[in-house]
Formats: C-alpha cells, sequence, structure tokens
C-alpha cells in the first residue's frame, strides 16, 4: 500500500472517530441560571448502550478552574467508550468547601437521573478528581451526609482520585507553611480547627465501601506524597479493593495534562479499573 494512501486512511479514521463524539454544552444540574452549576456531556455515537461514565470534579485550589480546560479528557474517554462528564461548581471566596462538596452531589444526582439519555448507565458512575477535585470526589463519597442532602443513596461505584489534595485538611493546616497557599485554603475552611477535621475525606474512611484507584506523582507535593499511600493503607486495612500507583518523574500539575494525549498510560490503568469494577 502506498505511504500516501496509508497516511490518508489514517487520517481519514481519526477524523471519522473524533465526528462520532457528541459533545452536550452548559446543562445545568442545580435547578438555576448559574455557570457555576453546570456540565459538560462527551459522549460516542453509535449503537452501544449502557455504557461507563466518568464524571470529572477539576482542581484548582477550590479558587480557580471551570470545566472547559478540560475537554480533551472528555472528547478521549468519549472515544474510549466510556462516557464523561465534566462539571463547573462554585468557588472561593464565594462559597466555602460544604458548598462545592454538595454541589459536586447534586451534578452526579443529575447523572444518575438523566445519563441513560446519553447511552450511559446510571448503574456505573464512576468519580474522578485532580488535586482540589479529587478532595471533593472522596468527600462526598466518604461523608454521607451530601447525598443525604442531594436525596439520593451514593451512586458511585468506583473512586479514580488523581494527586489529590487535601485529603487530611487538618493536618496539612495545622503543619503548613503560612504562606500565600495557606491563606488562600482559609478562605475556603475557615480558621475553625474543628473544620478541618469535618472537612477531611480521612475523617469517614471507615464509611468508604466501594473501590478506589489512586495516583501520585513521584514529584508532586509532599503532602500528597504523605496522604495518598496512608489512604490507600486504611482502605487496603478495611478490606476495600484499592491500587495504588507512583508515576514516575512527574509533579502535580503534569499529572493531569499529561492525559491530554490519549495514548497516555493513566487512561489504560482506568479503563481497566472501570472493566473491573463495572456490574
Amino acid at each position: 500500500m502506498p505511504k500516501s494512501l496509508l497516511l490518508f486512511m489514517l487520517l481519514f479514521q481519526t477524523l471519522l472517530t473524533s465526528a462520532q463524539v457528541k459533545k452536550v454544552k452548559n446543562i445545568n444540574y442545580a435547578g438555576n441560571h448559574e455557570e457555576a452549576n453546570t456540565l459538560n456531556v462527551f459522549y460516542r455515537d453509535d449503537s452501544l448502550k449502557n455504557k461507563p461514565v466518568l464524571v470529572f470534579i477539576h482542581g484548582g485550589s477550590w479558587s480557580s478552574g471551570k470545566k472547559e480546560t478540560y475537554w480533551w479528557l472528555g472528547r478521549n474517554f468519549a472515544r474510549k467508550g466510556v462516557v464523561s462528564v465534566i462539571l463547573n461548581y462554585p468557588l472561593a471566596p464565594n462559597v466555602q468547601y460544604e458548598k462545592m462538596a454538595g454541589d459536586c452531589a447534586l451534578a452526579i444526582k443529575w447523572v444518575h437521573e438523566n445519563i441513560s439519555s446519553y447511552q450511559a448507565s446510571p448503574g456505573k458512575i464512576f468519580v474522578m478528581g485532580h488535586s482540589a477535585g479529587g478532595h471533593l470526589a472522596e468527600l462526598i463519597n466518604a461523608d454521607p451526609k451530601y447525598f443525604k442532602l442531594a436525596g439520593i443513596a451514593n451512586p458511585i461505584k468506583g473512586v479514580i482520585l488523581n494527586d489529590p489534595f487535601g485529603l487530611d485538611m487538618y493536618e496539612y493546616l495545622t503543619t503548613a507553611e503560612k504562606d500565600h497557599y495557606y491563606f488562600d485554603f482559609i478562605r475556603t475552611f475557615t480558621r475553625q480547627a474543628n473544620v478541618w477535621k469535618t472537612a477531611s475525606p480521612m475523617e469517614y474512611v471507615k464509611g468508604i465501601k466501594n473501590p478506589h484507584l489512586l495516583f501520585f506523582g513521584a514529584k508532586t507535593y509532599g503532602a500528597i506524597k504523605l496522604q495518598t499511600p496512608r489512604l490507600y493503607e486504611k482502605l487496603k486495612a478495611n478490606g476495600i479493593p484499592v491500587e495504588l500507583r507512583e508515576i514516575k518523574g512527574k509533579s502535580h500539575i503534569p499529572m493531569i495534562s499529561q492525559m491530554i494525549f490519549g495514548g497516555n498510560r493513566l487512561y489504560q490503568d482506568i479503563l481497566d479499573f472501570i472493566q473491573n469494577t463495572s456490574p
């Protein structure tokens, strides 16, 4: 086969695959008109039904970030047969962590009630978070009050944490250097030490029942390198299926930005986890 024809066929296949991915933008999940309460859905328009769905909660120190930044994550997962939902949530200083977590729970409630319209199964919901998004993902999964307030039972089948920050906010805020990061976080978590404990997913580990896949970078922040393996050990001790991956050579932001490339190895780990966990 001539090389030029082969290149044309590969290009055609790439364009065809891309065309099959549909994006539905700016769906409000909270019954209001706030952009902070919107999500985007990515799915491959084919004949397959009851696909798994991955809900992604972005990072940004609880004070920055938006769903549009992660269009490539949604598209890459959709191409691989996983319907993906990328959501916004309100940020500091306008709100504190409880409002953020409560709205993330509302977004997952919307997914549970509506995702079948996008060829996915409400019984196959997975949640993934990076950095502060990892904290929020685990908090709503571990502390039962958030889904109780949303009016549903926890529908999350599995949790994927990518370099999660804030698993133990009490430990971090009682030991961290009082720099600009510290005072930025105080806006989200107040100055009250009892609130820091209430806001820490690590406080609710005994209530976690679903499987977990944990990633952290070998060059990431010290708190993440300390707390992510600790969560792994606690889940393992409680008999919860859990996997831990240390990604060599990666610092905090590259832990998520590496996934711009659809061939990144994290995708296969996540797809295997979803397949092994889905009912």
